[in-house]
């Protein structure tokens, strides 16, 4: 089954977020995950939830996608994330329609 992460992020450091949006990408690859939504325009239609930034990444399984979460490889680019903005961040197993 798919699982998806999704990220609601708020800036606070756009310099240092800018290299960590650099180097997230090449991180994926091993573990088959890719990018459904990247910081795309939101519009709330119901409820009070306004993110800043919206983020979904999809991988073939929750194995795969706690396994890159959990990665060497993406452990650089986390900590620059940590360290310039405000995350949370949920994985959620499902099928695409």
């Amino acid at each position: 089954m798919r699982a998806y992460i999704v990220v609601q992020i708020e800036i606070a450091d756009p310099v240092r977020y800018e290299e960590y949006k650099k180097l997230t990408p090449g991180t994926l690859q091993k573990y088959q995950g890719k990018f459904v939504v990247r910081g795309a325009k939101t519009e709330i239609l119901e409820g009070e939830w306004d993110p800043k930034r919206f983020v979904i990444l999809e991988f073939p399984s929750k194995e795969l996608a706690k396994a890159w979460w959990a990665s060497e490889e993406y452990a650089p680019a986390k900590s620059l994330r940590q360290q310039s903005a405000a995350t949370k961040m949920i994985l959620v197993e499902g099928t695409p329609s």
